[in-house]
């Protein structure tokens, strides 16, 4: 993949700023500006044809009724050139897009897309400009999409009165997130004065206060072109996009008076101490309590800054032998590292936090003492140069990563440019990293960087928050019963005027669900519109021996991606049963003379990390029968490839599963993960179990790793309590392994086709 060798020439009502090639990520910049309303156009020219596109509105609100998020769900009921119910959805059908969503941040809402065919991407460009700046937002829209009043029974006046709402709801679920409720909390206090004090999505005792006339005001004041950051990515030019965002939007607007943006958050002067609630509907409130501590950092759009709290966060969290990360998962005061442990930097002004969930309250003082005591540690005998240095080798190969979260590349690269572009920051520095980061290689040779970094910005910083959040099991029922209050409340104030137009909206909005949806007023692709020809990889080089090899090129930008593809046995029900444990464990013990706190080190220090997982799949002929696989993988800068590639040999080869300590630790992990994932992933849970009868492989998912999956998983963990018991496990897993070393296997290679000879060759003297 190369930069597209197209010139920068703009569109006549825009003008170019600048442009940068970016060597790194093979693309070049460009920045533009429309000359009559401001709008920001920054285009990533690349030799590509998976393009994408995005405008990103600044929207800041004011309170917590989810205003922008109502709104992002309302603008895509129909426009004014497509007066449909839903074109949104309508066009995933009638689209070949690679891509399509819409998303509300804390400070900003996004409408993105892409697509590899040329008409597929001018029909989406259409719909998604139409929607954005000249949507209906029809009254009934808000009452679906946000909240309204009905009645159970919904023409009788005397059932009970609910609201309901698609965000409403949505907001509830998601609020039932303990996850969600920390970050929320969490954030009402580290930020006290600015926006991200509020809940952007919406909090569902706040969402019924929010009224369609605010609506309407929200977005006329937000979304504008003076408001937007248009964002392009592939081998269309800017000026052919250019001409499409003047002539079907941006000539119709003029520039606005006001700039929308968020102030800095006023600092503390003392770290505070806070407590606060969830819901738990549980009798057992032992160890359900989080306890994290938040510091607020600086400015996330300023390249320095940023980089030098990535590299700290790496330092201190990276993985299992990071300081940090180390204290917290082997600490006795709580079951794992919170699930906020990290560096947010999605908003204005970047947020590390650390904590552990799995506490109890009276832990508070330990678990911040805890964290305190590794940092003035740090402060006080430093960090191990090698591990500094692995670290720097991690942000590196995340710079030039291709592939990840499912999201497009050019995607992926738009989102990362996002932020900075959005708090008016530089947008091409925060891409063109290796100048920045050559920099940073060069600070952190200096044996008190780090030391200065903790210092400054943790132990010397007084804007420093501790949440302790302890489970409520009442809190639901009171929840429920304020929510029931609220509604006799508002039903005791109805006239029968109202009461009759609570019923005509009802009906009004049913008959609207209902209706046929004229769809051939949007765009399609047709028949004509798709090449002939597809293109399928093949692959480049295939070796026989054991295990094969299967070597493919593509455009990696100087990665190289090894698998490790291993046949599953005939396996009992109690090692199917165990596969998934074993698959966890695998890459987080040791190997051969290597604890498992040194195979961590040397994965930072080689590659992006190991992971190891199941694949398993129904027969194309029959999806009774199950097959199988278990698969390693890693990716590793082009230099590293071979040390990789050994690593992950070992691994293989080598994994020992007798530090009982570190297998307990795991589990514990593990099973917090499981519980956690019934309120982030309930639909998926159902999902798995509403299939469980369907197939052999349906059941194994929804028994093992679904919702029934849950329980067993509890049970183990306290059994493990016991050393026996965690012998006994020890054994089982190293037993399983065995089985597993017996098996045919194969590996895949995926490096660019200049490296692809040298990476074949070191595979084969492995």
């Amino acid at each position: 993949m190369s930069v597209t060798p197209n010139t920068a020439v703009p569109h006549h009502a825009f003008e170019l700023l600048r442009t940068q090639e970016i060597p790194a990520l093979n693309i070049r910049v460009e920045e533009y500006r429309h000359k009559k309303t401001g709008a920001q156009h920054i285009h990533l020219a690349a030799d590509n044809d998976e393009n994408v596109f995005l405008v990103a509105l600044r929207t800041v609100p004011h309170d917590s009724t989810g205003v922008a998020h109502i709104l992002e769900h309302t603008a895509l009921c129909g426009s004014e050139k497509y007066p449909v119910r839903d074109p949104f959805f309508l066009m995933t059908r009638r689209s070949l897009n690679t891509f399509m969503n819409a998303f509300t941040s804390s400070d900003w809402t996004a409408y993105p897309f892409a697509s590899q065919n040329r008409q597929d991407f001018n029909n989406l460009l259409d719909v998604y400009l139409d929607a954005v700046f000249f949507a209906k937002l029809d009254p009934l829209d808000f009452a679906q999409e946000g909240h309204r009043l009905e009645f159970e029974d919904m023409e009788n006046t005397e059932s009970p009165l609910t609201f309901k709402g698609v965000v409403f709801n949505e907001m509830k679920g998601a609020m039932s997130s303990v996850t969600s409720t920390l970050w929320q909390t969490l954030s009402k206090y580290v930020f006290p004065t600015t926006t991200y004090h509020h809940n952007s999505g919406g909090e569902p005792d706040c969402i019924p206060n929010l009224t369609y006339e605010q609506l309407v005001s929200f977005y006329r004041s937000h979304y504008h072109p003076s408001n937007a950051i248009f964002m392009t990515f592939g081998d269309i030019p800017a000026a052919v996009q250019q001409e499409k965002f003047e002539t079907q939007a941006l000539s119709r607007f003029e520039k606005l008076d006001h700039v929308i943006s968020v102030p800095d958050e006023k600092r503390y002067l003392a770290p505070i101490h806070v407590e606060e609630s969830y819901a738990l509907d549980e009798a057992d409130t032992k160890g359900k309590t989080h306890i994290v501590t938040a510091w607020l950092l600086g400015h996330s759009a300023d390249l320095k800054t940023y980089l030098q709290a990535q590299l700290l966060t790496a330092v201190l969290l990276d993985n299992a032998a990071s300081p940090l990360q180390q204290a917290l998962e082997t600490s006795s005061h709580g079951t794992s590292p919170s699930p906020l442990c990290g560096l947010e930097d999605s908003q204005k002004e970047l947020l590390f936090m650390a904590g552990l969930e799995g506490s109890e309250a009276e832990h508070t003082g330990q678990v911040e003492y805890l964290i305190l005591d590794v940092l003035k540690n740090i402060v006080e005998k430093g960090v191990p140069q090698e591990q500094i240095d692995a670290c720097l080798h991690q942000l590196e190969l995340q710079q030039r990563e291709i592939g990840g979260d499912g999201y497009p590349y050019g995607l992926q690269l738009i989102l990362h440019a996002l932020n900075s572009a959005t708090h008016r920051g530089d947008p091409v520095a925060l891409l063109d990293l290796e100048p920045a980061l050559a920099a940073l290689q060069k600070e952190a040779r200096d044996p008190d960087f780090i030391k200065r970094l903790v210092r400054e910005l943790l132990l010397d910083n007084p804007h420093r928050v501790t949440l302790t959040l302890t489970p409520d099991q009442t809190l639901s029922e009171r929840r429920d019963a304020a929510e029931a209050a609220q509604l006799a409340s508002i039903r005791a104030q109805l006239s029968t005027a109202d009461c009759q137009h609570i019923i005509e909206q009802s009906l009004a909005l049913q008959e609207r669900q209902e209706a046929e949806l004229d769809e051939n007023i949007l765009p399609r692709v047709t028949l004509a519109d798709v090449p002939a020809d597809m293109l399928i990889p093949q692959a480049a080089n295939i070796l026989t021996g054991s295990p094969t090899l299967t070597a493919f090129s593509a455009g990696t930008n100087g990665l190289v991606y090894h698998q490790l593809i291993i046949n599953l046995p005939s396996l009992t029900t109690q090692e199917m049963t165990l596969l998934p444990l074993y698959a966890a464990c695998l890459t987080e013990v040791g190997n051969g003379r290597h604890d498992y706190l040194q195979i961590q080190n040397r994965q930072a220090a080689l590659c992006g990390g190991i992971s190891a997982y199941p694949s398993l799949r129904g027969s194309i002929d029959d999806v009774q029968i199950v097959q199988g696989f278990l698969v390693l993988s890693t990716k590793a800068l082009a230099r590293n490839q071979q040390a990789a590639a050994q690593l992950l040999q070992d691994t293989w080869q080598h994994a020992r599963f007798d530090e009982h300590q570190r297998l307990r630790e795991l589990m514990a992990q593990m099973r917090t993960r499981r519980e956690r994932s019934l309120a982030s992933n309930g639909h998926g849970l159902a999902m798995a179990a509403a299939s469980a009868g369907m197939s052999p492989l349906a059941h194994y998912q929804h028994e093992v790793t679904g919702l029934a999956g849950v329980v067993p998983m509890k049970k183990l963990d306290r059994l493990l309590d016991d050393q026996h018991a965690l012998e006994n496990f020890s054994r089982n897993l190293l037993q399983l392994h065995k089985k597993m070393l017996a098996q045919s296997s194969q590996i895949l290679l995926v490096a660019e086709q200049e490296r692809l000879a040298d990476c074949t060759s070191s595979l084969q003297q492995l």
